[in-house]
């Protein structure tokens, strides 16, 4: 019998600091996500971020938290509910980080006699922090709890013709009554390093700000690099809504701590636009995310409008995630028909 998994990143389970501080604690333990040895990984999160970080962020998540709950997990639970009503197959949702676990997400289709799942990291581009995390997780749990369960996954979608038609028809259907100036497609940042790190060709990949040679010469590298899939995730969208690329910018959000990361800043950006640019109406894109979360709805459409304003801008529009688009459930519906021929055969 087969079965589905969407997997997302996760949420705190409310605004407690007690909560939020329990939250980032597994997030950042996360070796995929600080990649530094155990030890100062351990200083540095237990030591410093966990004992200043918490209160603010939970003061961040308040700002965005709705009745029902984290929007990120209420998202992702409409979405689950929407697919379950197009298939057959047994649908379940886990989360990488806090609950339902994806231990909690194997085991009901488990019980309900899923021997084959398709799982469904919900990240359009691979990253070592967001796909990879997850796909090692599943297979440890896998090996260990349910050794007779194959497990097939799907890979980054950025590039996918049906989720790039998706995903434009949902920024077109949101801009159509917005007056704008110049699209913006801001993307969650990694630390270059985790750029080299997934180069398969160890020599390919060069993050350092202003060099996208190596994202637009074509190589092997590229299966795994998260910095050209998101750009091209622009490419993408640029081609199919027929936007004029000189009123488009790519730019990383969400940096912590003070290594390197993927540049232009999406702060930075933001403030460059009205300052330098003289743009004075904004959309924002956040493509990295299917499911709005704290990054889009707080740091984007709350402090991302606030930096704009503040620096001349007039009109600030923060186009919503793809979440529970009926036209991507759809498009989670194919994949999941097209698992259930191949395993068939």
């Amino acid at each position: 019998m087969k079965g589905v998994l969407l997997v997302n990143l996760g949420s705190p389970k409310s605004t407690d600091p007690k909560d939020v501080k329990k939250y980032l604690g597994e997030f950042l333990m996360d070796e995929r996500v600080i990649d530094v040895p155990y030890w100062f990984r351990s200083f540095l999160v237990k030591g410093i971020i966990l004992n200043t970080r918490p209160k603010k962020s939970a003061a961040a998540y308040k700002k965005i938290w709705w009745e029902e709950g984290s929007p990120l997990i209420v998202l992702s639970e409409r979405l689950q509910n929407k697919v379950q009503t197009k298939t057959e197959l047994p649908v379940s949702l886990a989360m990488r980080y806090g609950n339902p676990s994806i231990k909690n997400g194997l085991q009901e289709l488990h019980d309900k006699g899923v021997t084959e799942v398709l799982l469904v990291p919900l990240y359009p581009q691979f990253a070592m922090a967001t796909t990879e995390t997850i796909l090692v997780l599943a297979e440890e749990l896998r090996k260990e709890f349910f050794p007779n369960m194959k497990i097939t996954s799907v890979p980054a979608f950025y590039n996918k013709p049906a989720y790039i038609k998706a995903l434009s028809n949902s920024i077109k259907d949101y801009l159509a009554d917005k007056d704008y100036d110049h699209i913006l497609f801001s993307y969650h940042g990694v630390p270059e390093r985790h750029i080299r790190k997934s180069d398969i060709t160890k020599s390919h990949c060069n993050p350092k700000p202003g060099n996208t040679t190596c994202c637009d010469t074509p190589s092997e590298a590229h299966k795994f690099c998260y910095r050209h899939q998101c750009y091209q995730t622009t490419k993408n969208v640029i081609t199919e809504l027929g936007l004029d690329e000189n009123n488009v910018s790519t730019s990383f959000q969400s940096r912590l701590g003070v290594d390197p990361w993927l540049q232009p800043y999406t702060d930075r950006t933001i403030v460059n636009k009205a300052e330098k640019d003289g743009i004075k109406k904004l959309a924002i894109v956040t493509p990295a995310f299917v499911s709005d979360c704290l990054e889009t709805l707080e740091e984007i459409a709350m402090e991302g409008k606030h930096e704009f304003l503040e620096a001349g801008g007039e009109e600030f529009h923060t186009v919503p995630c793809i979440n529970d688009n009926d036209e991507w459930v759809d498009v989670l519906t194919g994949w999941i028909k097209e698992f259930q021929l191949t395993a068939n055969d």
